[in-house]
């Protein structure tokens, strides 16, 4: 995926370099749970949106293969307030061959009261972000070829721009957990909580899809004056996090750092 671009012009656009103002969505919420991933038996949010989580939110709203969305910035616009939420889920999580399986055997049944656990969430409470993005169009869109015309970012700005104006949607966006749900809009004017300054750690920056799987990558996430900079993700393999199968040796006391 390019740059909005070219390299040697880009020192003299502005905006750090991206030909276009920044793309702005407000989006607000009566709970979310941006889970961080070092915590997931019991579900703890970040204090704030994740770019990760933004960015799935704007595509809910608008998006085409031909580019992606690159979160610059996330203002918080609400105090941070948090809530506890327990509730009974099932401890399994069905995949496409129990699917099948059950599709093959009319007979076969779930028992979910045999499945079920109880798990708490630290969630948040009353959130209200902006959003500030840019839309990053592929080489390959940009050349066009094959009956299609060269894309250009103007074009999906203002289809963007059109949607979030009517409300109109792909799927209804959330916050983290599908019953926390998100509503959107035209940026206003509200001021973001200038008295927040905080350190925030390692934060999921995006997940990118490669034909070997799913990447994650990660940059140091900070806030200043209630507002988070989205900071180019670290390199690969600077940032350690523990998958299901080192936890579980580390359980049984054969695992390690």
């Amino acid at each position: 995926m390019s740059s909005t671009t070219a390299g040697a012009r880009r020192p003299a656009r502005g905006n750090e370099g991206w030909a276009f103002p920044d793309l702005v969505v407000e989006t607000w919420g009566e709970l979310a749970c941006f889970t961080r991933p070092e915590l997931k038996s019991e579900r703890v949010s970040y204090p704030l949106m994740t770019p990760s989580a933004a960015d799935g939110l704007l595509q809910s709203v608008f998006w085409k293969p031909q580019f992606q969305y690159v979160i610059r910035r996330i203002e918080v616009l609400s105090p941070v307030r948090w809530a506890r939420v327990r509730r009974n889920e099932v401890a399994s999580v069905p995949n496409a061959s129990t699917v099948a399986a059950f599709q093959k055997d009319r007979r076969r049944r779930y028992d979910v009261e045999a499945d079920r656990d109880q798990r708490g969430t630290t969630a948040l409470q009353d959130v209200r972000y902006r959003i500030h993005a840019q839309i990053a169009v592929s080489a390959k869109a940009r050349a066009g070829g094959n009956g299609f015309p060269p894309a250009s970012e103007e074009k999906y700005r203002e289809q963007l721009r059109r949607r979030v104006e009517r409300g109109a949607c792909f799927s209804q966006p959330f916050f983290g957990c599908r019953e926390f749900t998100a509503f959107f809009g035209p940026a206003t004017d509200l001021p973001p909580q200038t008295d927040w300054n905080d350190e925030l750690g390692v934060m999921l920056h995006s997940i990118a899809y490669t034909p070997e799987g799913e990447r994650y990558r990660w940059f140091r996430a900070s806030v200043r004056g209630g507002v988070m900079e989205v900071e180019q993700p670290l390199p690969e393999g600077a940032v350690a996090v523990a998958d299901p199968h080192w936890r579980a040796d580390a359980g049984s006391g054969s695992g390690g750092e």
